[in-house]
């Protein structure tokens, strides 16, 4: 009886150091808010990968995003997605409505990872649908499919191609800083959150939310 208790207390103990492991000290419980969690602890610098859209010539995507002074809101899409795409679009029509009103340096970014159609001849009649404002939404897509990936590895974007033309993929607002790394991830669901921590880390008078992993 004695050795059963002692194996039970054993794998009870075994099996606590590894939930606590799994989850960061048990801070969150799924990959999803590990991935959110790892970034704001350790931001991810973007990747020199190439990119170009609509008024944007050929250039690098880090250098674009580390301009020492723009924070940017960024997305994943691809122009021939018929559901989360056009949520997430709709939410940057919104956040274009408020950034229009007031001065600050935060800037919106969609990027799409089905680069071999989304040519900028694509993506400028795609941005026209959306009213997107230049001056506040630019699109753009990486030019070279291993540089796509590379860049989705590197912000944990996860995309899944079904055969068909169309792609499964996980959406969220990221959170880029001045110099060009990635510091927060919300879930697209959490619009004003992602808006309001984007003004506060430009400096532009909007409250910090509080926001957990």
């Amino acid at each position: 009886m004695f050795r059963t208790a002692s194996l039970s207390i054993m794998l009870a103990l075994a099996g606590y150091a590894a939930a606590a492991w799994l989850t960061h000290g048990f801070q969150v419980w799924t990959a999803e808010g590990a991935r959110r969690l790892e970034v704001a602890l350790q931001p991810v610098p973007a990747p020199a990968v190439g990119i170009d859209g609509p008024g944007i010539a050929p250039q690098v995507l880090s250098q674009h995003l580390a301009d020492g002074q723009s924070v940017t809101l960024v997305d994943f899409v691809y122009t021939r997605c018929q559901s989360v795409c056009l949520s997430m679009g709709s939410s940057f029509q919104q956040m274009q409505q408020v950034l229009q009103q007031r001065a600050g340096k935060v800037k919106l970014l969609s990027i799409s990872f089905d680069g071999s159609h989304d040519t900028p001849g694509v993506l400028q009649p795609y941005a026209s649908k959306l009213s997107a404002d230049p001056a506040l939404w630019r699109f753009v897509r990486v030019q070279d499919q291993r540089e796509t990936q590379r860049l989705l590895a590197d912000f944990q974007v996860v995309v899944v191609p079904d055969g068909l033309g169309d792609f499964q993929h996980n959406a969220a607002f990221l959170v880029i800083d001045q110099k060009g790394r990635l510091v927060r991830i919300f879930d697209y669901a959490e619009q004003q959150l992602a808006l309001d921590y984007a003004q506060h880390l430009s400096g532009a008078a909007a409250p910090l939310p509080a926001t957990s992993p």
